[in-house]
C-alpha cells in the first residue's frame, strides 16, 4: 500500500464510479428506487471503510490497510453484480 491518502482516493473513486454506474444503469432500465438502494448501499460502504481506515488503534497496519483494500474490491463487485441484475 503506497499511503493512507491513495487508499482513501481509491475509495473515493471505486465506490463514486459505482454509484455512477448505478445511476445510469436505473435511468435506463426505469428503475429508480432500486437504484436509489443500491447507491444508499455504495454509501454506507464508503462510511464504513473511511472509518476503518481512520482507525487509530491498529496493531499491525500494513495487514489493516491490505484487509481495507480487498474489502473495498469485493464490496464494489457485488455492488457491480446487483447493477447488473437490475
Amino acid at each position: 500500500m503506497a499511503s493512507i491518502k491513495n487508499l482513501k482516493k481509491d475509495i473515493n473513486y471505486v465506490l463514486g464510479d459505482v454509484i455512477e454506474y448505478a445511476l445510469d444503469a436505473s435511468a435506463l432500465k426505469n428503475e429508480p428506487k432500486k437504484g436509489d438502494a443500491i447507491i444508499d448501499e455504495a454509501i454506507e460502504t464508503f462510511d464504513t471503510l473511511i472509518e476503518k481506515v481512520n482507525a487509530n488503534d491498529v496493531e499491525n497496519p500494513k495487514a489493516h490497510f491490505k484487509a481495507i483494500n480487498q474489502e473495498l474490491e469485493d464490496q464494489a463487485r457485488a455492488l457491480v453484480e446487483k447493477i447488473n441484475k437490475l
